[in-house]
C-alpha cells in the first residue's frame, strides 16, 4: 500500500525550498529592522482561545478549526491563526510591562478545514506581526510600509493596497441598525451562512463571496459613512501618514476582513494573479481584543499573510529565487582506500564553515564529476593515492576548469578564502 499527503497538504520539496528560504529570511530581515522582534507559540490552544478571539460568528471558528478532545478531556485546536494565540503569550507573560509598542512577529503553520481552492490549503503557513501599546494611525501606516518593503526587497511589484475603516463599538452600533434594517426584505433570499449571519453579526455578511449574495452586499450602507468623529480623524490620520509615505493606496469600504476582532483600520494587498480571491495580505487594528481574553486595555495591530499564496504572486511575476550554493566543494574519491581522507578533509572544511560534499555511493570517479556538475557545485577536489602521499589536492572551479594547488594539512583556512573569493 502506498500512501500520499491528506487533502490539503502540500510537500515543499527541495527543489522549491529556496523560495521559502529567502522570503523567510528576508521577512525576518525587515521586521528586525522596524523593531519587531520573532516570537513562537504553541501549534495548538486552547479552543476558547480561539472562540473568543478570533470570534463565534466567524465562518473560522463555525465551520474551519481542527478541533480535538486530549487525554485529559480538554477541548484543543490546532491554530487556524496568529494573531489569539500572540494576544494570549502577551497577556500570560506580562508583555504589557515592556515599554510600548511591544512589536513582535511570527512564522508559522495553521490549519483551517475549508474549501479548496488555488493557493489556498488546509495546512498552510503564515508570516504576521502584532504590534500593541499604541493607539494613534501612525503604527497603522508603519506595519502597511514594512509589507511595502518587504515586498520591494522579494522583486514583488504588482499589487494593490485596499484600505477601509470599520469603526469602532461606539460607531458600529447605529451600522448594524442600518445594515439589519437594509438587510430585513433580502435575507431570505441570500445564503443558508448569511442568514446565520445575519442574527449573530451582520457586517460579517459583506464578507460573503457567493455570487447571489453579490448582488444585495454591493449595495449595501457602508461603514464610512457612520463613522464617529474619533474614527473619522483615526482615518485620516492614517491616510496622511500613507501619503507621506508615497505609498499609493484605494479605499474600499468593502472590506471588511473575516474575523471578528477587528476595529477602525482593515487593510489588504491584492493581486489579479492569486485567483479569485486575490487577497495576499491582510490586517488590521484590534484595540479591544486583548481586553477581551482578559488582559488590560491595551490597542493593537498586525497583518497577516498567506505564504503560499504570497509565493504564487511571486512566481506569476517571474521572480527568481535561485540563492547561491550552499554546497561549495565536492571531494571526488578515486579509491576506496582513500574514502576516510575524504571525509575528513570535508568535516575540516565544514568546521570552517564552507559546504561539502563526498562520495558515499561507491560511484565511479566520472559519476562523481557528473553528479557535481548537475548539482551546481562550484568546486572539485580529486583525492586519489597521490594526493594521500603529497597532503595535497588540485582545486578545479567547475565553470571555467582553472585549478589551485592547496596542502589540505596545513592550507586549509587558505582553501576557504580562495573558495570564497572565487
Amino acid at each position: 500500500m502506498t500512501y500520499s499527503a491528506p487533502k490539503g497538504t502540500k510537500d515543499i520539496l527541495p527543489d522549491e525550498i529556496s523560495a521559502w528560504q529567502k522570503a523567510e529570511r528576508v521577512f525576518s530581515e525587515v521586521c528586525s529592522e522596524y523593531g519587531f522582534r520573532e516570537i513562537r507559540i504553541p501549534t495548538f490552544e486552547h479552543t476558547e482561545v480561539f472562540q473568543k478571539g478570533v470570534g463565534g460568528s466567524t465562518d473560522v471558528v463555525r465551520k474551519e478549526m481542527y478541533t480535538f478532545q486530549d487525554k485529559g478531556g480538554r477541548s484543543m485546536t490546532l491554530r487556524p491563526e496568529g494573531t489569539a494565540g500572540v494576544v494570549r503569550s502577551y497577556i500570560e507573560n506580562g508583555m504589557s510591562s515592556l515599554p510600548a509598542p511591544v512589536r513582535l512577529f511570527y512564522m508559522i503553520n495553521a490549519f483551517r478545514y475549508e474549501k479548496m481552492q488555488k493557493g489556498r490549503y488546509r495546512e498552510f503557513h503564515q508570516f504576521g506581526v502584532e504590534a500593541f501599546g499604541s493607539a494613534g494611525p501612525n503604527i497603522d501606516a508603519e506595519i502597511i510600509s514594512l509589507l511595502v518593503m518587504f515586498f520591494d526587497r522579494m522583486g514583488i511589484r504588482e499589487t494593490r493596497l485596499c484600505i477601509n475603516s470599520i469603526g469602532c463599538p461606539e460607531c458600529r452600533a447605529a451600522y448594524y441598525e442600518a445594515l439589519n434594517e437594509f438587510f430585513a426584505d433580502k435575507i431570505s433570499g441570500m445564503c443558508p451562512d448569511c442568514n446565520e449571519r445575519f442574527k449573530q453579526n451582520p457586517m460579517r455578511i459583506l464578507d460573503c463571496k457567493e455570487e447571489r449574495c453579490g448582488v444585495f452586499t454591493s449595495r449595501a450602507p457602508r461603514q464610512l459613512a457612520f463613522l464617529c468623529e474619533n474614527c473619522k480623524t483615526h482615518f485620516d490620520g492614517l491616510k496622511s501618514t500613507l501619503d507621506a509615505l508615497s505609498i499609493a493606496y484605494t479605499v474600499d469600504p468593502g472590506i471588511v476582513r473575516g474575523l471578528d476582532y477587528y476595529t477602525r483600520t482593515v487593510f489588504e494587498f491584492v493581486s489579479d494573479h492569486v485567483g479569485t480571491q486575490g487577497t495576499i495580505c491582510g490586517g488590521g487594528r484590534y484595540d479591544k481584543l486583548v481586553e477581551m481574553m482578559g488582559g488590560t486595555s491595551v490597542p493593537g495591530v498586525g497583518f497577516a499573510m498567506g505564504v503560499e499564496r504570497f509565493l504564487m504572486e511571486a512566481s506569476s511575476q517571474n521572480v527568481a529565487f535561485s540563492e547561491p550554493a550552499t554546497v561549495k566543494i565536492y571531494i571526488a574519491n578515486l579509491t576506496e582506500e582513500t574514502a576516510a581522507l575524504c571525509q575528513r578533509i570535508a568535516f575540516s572544511l565544514r568546521r570552517l564553515g564552507i559546504g561539502c560534499e563526498t562520495d558515499l555511493t561507491g560511484r565511479s570517479f566520472r559519476s562523481q564529476m557528473k553528479y557535481a556538475n548537475k548539482a551546481g557545485i562550484p568546486f572539485v577536489a580529486v583525492i586519489g593515492p597521490d594526493e594521500a602521499v603529497s597532503a595535497k589536492m588540485a582545486l578545479k572551479r567547475m565553470s571555467d576548469g582553472s585549478e589551485m594547488t592547496f596542502s589540505f594539512e596545513t592550507n586549509m583556512a587558505e582553501i576557504k578564502r580562495h573558495i570564497l573569493n572565487n
